[in-house]
């Protein structure tokens, strides 16, 4: 058994690190095309482009999950997917 040097681990590391972010953003993209056709149905069916509510589980969900930093990432995530408010 070899020993890896710390380098390597980095570079493996930062590796698999790049192959996640790929992968982050093509959800994100994904998730922004979704929101694009939920707001357009919405719209058209004579409601509101926002629903409050909704944003405001969405909010509470990443917050659950991964604590205050969440709430910042989901209104990022919200923004991205709905514009400005």
């Amino acid at each position: 058994m070899t020993a890896v040097s710390p380098e390597a681990a980095i570079a493996d590391a930062r590796e698999r690190i790049d192959v996640l972010d790929d992968r982050i953003i093509g959800l994100v993209q994904e998730r922004m095309a979704v929101s694009a056709v939920v707001q357009q149905t919405r719209i058209a069916s004579g409601g509101r482009r926002v629903n409050l509510s909704r944003e405001m589980e969405i909010l509470g969900r990443y917050r659950d999950a991964l604590g205050k930093p969440g709430t910042s990432l989901a209104m990022t995530l919200l923004e991205l997917c709905r514009g400005r408010v």
